[in-house]
């Protein structure tokens, strides 16, 4: 007879092992946490309390709430209620905790107030994959990606945003207005009296939010970026890759190793698109590989001629492809990519073999350029697929050569497109998975860049004990 496996009795005496030890294996990844935060200066990288007082009630140790936060972010569990409810029943915490069992109040506050010190041992982990020799190509991909705050849409505000829903009450003060005069001309009834008084109480409700969001629009025309969130005041309403799409969340600019995919760097931003980032993003990677060159590949979100000279400046090879701003080729004509320059003659080649010669330079927003064109236009028989003007006139910025040298690296290295989007968006990926369909825990700009920092650190430990396995990790960090 077939039977189903069955359990054990629940009231049945047991003999469990004698020590929290025996259940935890050697290839466990809660011992790489353990070691890993044993092996710390707690106090060089800022953490208080590293020493008990002489007075007063004894607290916990930094290194206990520490690896209580680590190994959260490593098991997808970052809220502070529920690591308090998993420190009293996770048996691997039980271990780690030496069974220790802080409030969710005192799990919070370490996070809290510790955010300089937990983004430091980011760091230093970083610098230990570096003496492991896991960046020796000096190679990342650059990417940015957008991570929901706790702020809520309906408390997020801009301009624009505000004057639609101004407009919107407007329109419903209107048409409860239209029907309480069409109220008004019938028969007297208790229906009547009932319709009217909620078509008041509405148009009160409306004109109380009318009033509000006019306080709203002075301080929204006081903000620099003119938006404010309620919510977390830092968090900014930003577009996202769907068309028509957006959240109000942070922007998360990360530098990812092409080789083995580990986050070298990352920082936190408030900056709705990657334009400004590319520099500082590259130049932070530099010195933490600690090298004179690095290669960096983006995507074309990241397209600034001031950026790119800036990393040019810096020892930083950058390939990024340019995007097409101009609607000049959806009208059917050339554009300034069919036009070739001539450096030894400083002249540029119209798709018609005539030559456009330099004329000026002026300086437009701070960019010095120089002005090229030809008057052999009016008589060229293609002039209808170039320009409608009298003259086809190019514009080329002082430092147009180095942007001529991205663009022939990448038409010579067209693969590095695929390659950057393999590497730079499966960190994210896994990131977000592992946060789920959810928002960042805390608030503030500050707060939120110590948050990311532990995801990144979790993020990473994962990668290496996959890359070399966790008993070589765990004899690298104790050498």
């Amino acid at each position: 007879m077939k039977r189903f496996v069955e359990g054990v009795d629940r009231g049945q005496s047991t003999l469990f092992p004698d020590r929290l030890e025996d259940w935890i294996g050697e290839d466990n990844p809660v011992r790489v946490v353990d070691v890993f935060v044993d092996e710390l200066d707690l106090g060089g990288v800022g953490f208080g309390r590293v020493e008990p007082l002489a007075t007063g009630r004894p607290g916990y140790h930094p290194a206990v709430l520490l690896k209580l936060y680590i190994y959260g972010y490593l098991n997808r569990v970052q809220s502070s209620r529920r690591l308090e409810r998993e420190a009293g029943r996770n048996v691997e915490l039980m271990w780690l905790t030496g069974r220790l069992a802080p409030d969710h109040k005192t799990i919070a506050d370490f996070r809290k107030d510790n955010g300089a010190a937990i983004r430091k041992v980011c760091s230093q982990f970083v610098a230990l994959c570096r003496g492991l020799g896991l960046f020796a190509d000096a190679a990342v991909a650059i990417d940015g990606s957008k991570f929901k705050a706790v702020n809520n849409r309906d408390r997020n505000f801009t301009r624009n945003k505000v004057k639609r829903r101004m407009e919107q009450i407007e329109e419903s003060v209107e048409r409860y207005l239209h029907q309480l005069d069409s109220a008004d001309r019938q028969e007297p009834s208790l229906a009547r009296t009932t319709k009217a008084v909620r078509l008041n109480d509405k148009i009160a409700k409306l004109k109380k939010e009318m009033q509000r969001l006019e306080k709203l629009e002075v301080v929204i025309l006081e903000a620099p970026d003119q938006q404010i969130s309620l919510t977390d005041p830092d968090a900014r309403s930003m577009a996202t890759s769907g068309r028509g799409s957006g959240i109000v969340g942070y922007n998360v600019q990360a530098a990812v190793d092409i080789k083995h995919h580990l986050i070298v760097t990352h920082e936190v931003t408030n900056e709705g698109t990657d334009r400004a980032q590319l520099s500082n993003v590259a130049e932070q990677t530099k010195d933490v590989l600690q090298t004179d060159a690095l290669d960096v590949v983006a995507d074309r979100g990241y397209f600034n001629g001031a950026e790119i000279l800036a990393c040019d400046q810096a020892g930083i090879t950058v390939t990024l492809p340019k995007p097409l701003t101009s609607g000049i080729k959806a009208k059917g004509r050339f554009g300034k990519q069919d036009f070739r320059y001539v450096a030894s003659e400083d002249v540029y080649i119209c798709p018609a073999g005539e030559r456009l010669a330099y004329h000026f330079t002026n300086v437009e927003d701070g960019l010095t350029l120089r002005r090229y064109w030809t008057n052999a236009c009016q008589s060229c028989t293609i002039k209808d697929q170039c320009t409608t003007g009298k003259q086809r006139r190019i514009t080329r910025w002082e430092h147009e050569h180095i942007l001529e040298t991205v663009q022939q690296r990448l038409d010579e290295n067209p693969d590095k497109m695929r390659q950057r989007r393999e590497t730079v968006e499966h960190p994210f990926g896994t990131i977000k998975h592992w946060m789920g369909s959810t928002h960042f825990q805390m608030k503030t700009l500050k707060r939120v860049g110590t948050e990311m920092a532990l995801h990144v650190l979790a993020y990473n430990l994962k990668r290496v004990m996959n890359i070399i396995g966790i008993t070589p990790l765990i004899k690298a960090m104790s050498a």
